[in-house]
């Protein structure tokens, strides 16, 4: 007999889903890349497809956190997908590996790459009008953190270009932790990193890594995180030029309080400039890893993770701007994943003029900016709100991860940890078209404590306007193996246009889980 929860399983691993109903595409919604895939420090750039000219795809490049023990993996990946099908990432495979040195001699006995952290890329047209690509990976390796590799394609293979000349595992350059880059208008290029520190400078176009000669590097360019004032800069130099703006995005240190809430280096803020070094404005926050919000008493509270890192940058795509950050899941694993949420950008061109970004939301949509389709099976872990104790499980498809095709890795990541007081949510799902009286099919494990889940439209709470839409019992005695959990929610089929979702879980047991949830999708 196929497990109950086998065919959601089959549907999830292979991408056999069913459509939104808007858009004809799939929404797989956020984390928007195959949940088994951990991309962290993302940084999206548009550029032109080398197997078809003219087509333009989006490009994510970014750290790989691959070693389940420490953040970011010894080699680097990159993804990419059409700008007219953002739901329809590709896997274009390992841009850069470093295991050997200037000589050709392994850089670790034991032929370990170097620890690659979050990388940066640029493109320069040259004058036979070809293009070349430059990759800044923040490597680890001792005497390496300033590489530059260049390629002729943007999903590479790239390649070190700059080797020091005295000493073979070396290399030379000026560029440190979190490298930025950027090419301007007129074809200067400027480099951006730091570390509780940001330091901003021109490079020399030759070598596309050292100081360009008679110009200085700018100490402190936006803050250091001991400076008194609202930059607070932490890490995650990021560079866009918008109009006759240069907008800096990077990760800020809160301040203890700020927002209620604890200081903490989750959150993308930006500054502007009407020059590529500054003097800076302080813009903004444009996303918080937390997920800012209210509880029932209006609270500000982190109704996601509560603790992490982020980075990441902003990008325009067929007229929409997003911003590009990523998460955290587990408990103690490092395995964060790439998310996305649409923003707004308002510039006051001339002088002195303003750079307006909006606050991002933390949502479960992704590119699904109809909403997602809720007759379509989802994977749990594209909750964007877990609070009293759930967390996102981490899962890699395969033990060996690169052992089966992506397409055929186990695509879904549970939610445990699911006690009493639990809250799950979703947001947005749109209702156009739903069944007139639907089911919630939820995919889960029991584990053996009674217990009920309620299902709310809108808000957790009737005191924030959210309805109950139905509710089922959970008992001791179910088989604790994996089964389709079916709630009637009939009012659900009154519903149009979009709306969050919540499961809200009770029980007479306190501190101990009632069930992992695997999947929903409404009937």
């Amino acid at each position: 007999m196929r497990h109950p929860c086998l065919s959601v399983l089959i549907c999830l691993m292979t991408g056999l889903i069913s459509c939104n109903p808007a858009t004809d595409a799939p929404t797989q919604g956020n984390p928007y890349l195959p949940l088994w895939e951990h991309i962290p420090d993302g940084e999206p750039y548009v550029f032109e497809d080398p197997d078809h000219p003219g087509l333009q795809r989006v490009y994510i490049y970014g750290s790989h956190d691959i070693e389940r023990t420490m953040y970011c993996g010894r080699d680097q990946v990159v993804w990419s997908a059409p700008v007219d099908s953002l739901w329809n990432w590709r896997y274009d495979g390992v841009i850069l590996c470093v295991t050997h040195d200037r000589d050709g001699n392994l850089l670790d006995q034991n032929g370990l790459a170097d620890v690659l952290y979050a990388p940066d890329v640029c493109c320069v047209e040259n004058p036979d009008g070809t293009k070349t690509y430059y990759l800044y990976p923040n490597n680890m390796g001792w005497k390496r953190n300033s590489m530059v590799a260049k390629s002729s394609r943007p999903d590479g293979p790239f390649e070190v270009i700059n080797w020091s000349d005295d000493e073979p595992y070396a290399t030379e350059g000026i560029m440190g932790f979190d490298p930025g880059v950027f090419v301007d208008d007129d074809g200067r290029v400027y480099g951006y990193w730091g570390f509780c520190e940001s330091n901003g400078a021109e490079l020399d176009p030759t070598t596309m890594a050292t100081l360009k000669p008679g110009t200085e590097i700018v100490k402190d360019m936006v803050s250091n995180l001991n400076q008194e004032g609202e930059f607070r800069f932490f890490e995650a130099s990021s560079m866009r030029k918008i109009k006759d703006k240069y907008v800096f995005i990077y990760s800020r240190w809160t301040a203890e309080g700020e927002f209620d809430l604890p200081g903490i280096n989750y959150t993308l803020a930006y500054a502007y400039s009407d020059k590529p070094l500054g003097p800076w404005t302080y813009g903004g926050t444009i996303i918080d890893g937390r997920a800012r919000d209210i509880n029932e008493k209006g609270e500000i509270i982190a109704s996601a993770s509560p603790t992490g890192n982020t980075h990441g940058s902003i990008c325009e795509i067929n007229g929409q701007w997003y911003v590009f950050y990523h998460r955290q899941t587990g408990r103690d694993e490092y395995s964060r994943q790439a998310m996305v949420a649409p923003v707004t950008v308002n510039v006051e061109e001339g002088h002195g003029g303003k750079v307006e970004i909006s606050e991002g939301e933390y949502t479960s949509e992704g590119f699904a900016l109809n909403g997602l389709n809720p007759m379509e099976i989802h994977s749990a872990g594209i909750a964007c709100w877990y609070t009293g104790g759930p967390y996102i499980e981490p899962g890699y498809g395969t033990e060996d991860r690169f052992e089966a095709p992506y397409e055929l890795r186990n695509n879904t990541n549970r939610i445990v940890n699911i006690a009493d007081g639990a809250i799950v949510g979703y947001k947005y799902f749109n209702f156009n078209g739903i069944k007139k009286k639907p089911n919630l099919a939820l995919g889960l494990v029991p584990e053996g404590v009674d217990g009920t889940i309620t299902v709310w439209v809108d808000r957790p709470w009737a005191s924030q306007g959210g309805k109950v839409l139905g509710s089922a019992r959970l008992t001791a005695d179910m088989p604790q193996e994996g089964t389709e959990f079916v709630i009637p929610v009939q009012e659900a089929g009154k519903l149009k246009g979009k709306h969050a979702i919540f499961l809200a879980f009770e029980s007479e047991t306190k501190g101990k889980s009632l069930c992992a949830l695997e999947s929903l999708v409404f009937n």
